[in-house]
């Protein structure tokens, strides 16, 4: 079933800063609006697939985030229109945007983008598809990531600084949401470094009772492979 998920993805946008705790863990300011950036669906990373590859002079964060399924095409959509937003989305999926931290905090340094520290294949684990059903309310959901034995994140999606219909509407004034895209929604606070042999699995709960299709348990290896991190 998530299969499918990458073959009809044709763009994953992802919504930066979007839990406040986060963003004082990276000494980042808050937006004064939602903003976003994107990912390649080549970086989805099936359940059972394999593992997350580190390339060569990365150091490599975990960022676990509910992701939403476009289930329908939304262009320019009202930011006040709550219903139409969660009528929009297909379903849900549990995601982990793996990020490499110092081709980012470079990036951002010098003013390039970011695309490379976000875009690796194996980039994007995410879980088995969630049907809409068992998240009545997205904003009323507790994810986990854990690395081993320790848990690294634990946080509400009621915390996010700017709901789904917002996110939504954002993305949209600007480009046309298609079927099958990913929004993925923003991350709480506890990301950190993994390295090769590490562990990581998440799980997402709705009432305390975790959702069966959106755990993630996935290794991370040292990718071969002619890329290595050096200074732009």
């Amino acid at each position: 079933m998530a299969a499918s998920i990458r073959a009809n993805c044709r763009k994953v946008i992802c919504i930066g800063r979007n839990y406040a705790d986060h963003i004082t863990e990276l000494k980042n300011t808050k937006p004064k609006q939602p903003f976003f950036f994107l990912k390649p669906s080549s970086s989805i990373l099936l359940p059972g697939e394999g593992p997350v590859l580190r390339p060569k002079g990365v150091n490599l964060h975990y960022e676990v985030e509910l992701a939403l399924v476009m289930g329908k095409t939304v262009r320019d959509l009202d930011p006040s229109d709550e219903k139409g937003a969660l009528d929009a989305i297909h379903s849900y999926l549990l995601a982990i945007d793996m990020t490499g931290r110092n081709v980012q905090d470079e990036a951002k340094k010098k003013g390039l983008p970011w695309s490379i520290a976000k875009g690796f294949d194996t980039f994007l684990p995410i879980s088995q598809e969630i049907p809409k059903s068992r998240i009545p309310d997205p904003h009323n959901a507790f994810l986990r990531l854990s690395v081993g034995s320790q848990l690294r994140q634990a946080d509400s999606t009621g915390l996010m600084l700017y709901r789904i219909p917002r996110q939504l509407a954002e993305i949209s004034r600007v480009m046309t949401l298609e079927k099958g895209d990913l929004v993925l929604t923003g991350t709480p606070k506890g990301v950190g470094e993994v390295k090769s042999g590490d562990v990581m699995k998440a799980s997402i709960e709705v009432d305390g009772k975790e959702i069966e299709e959106g755990r993630i348990e996935v290794e991370v290896k040292d990718r071969e492979g002619r890329y290595v991190y050096s200074e732009t």
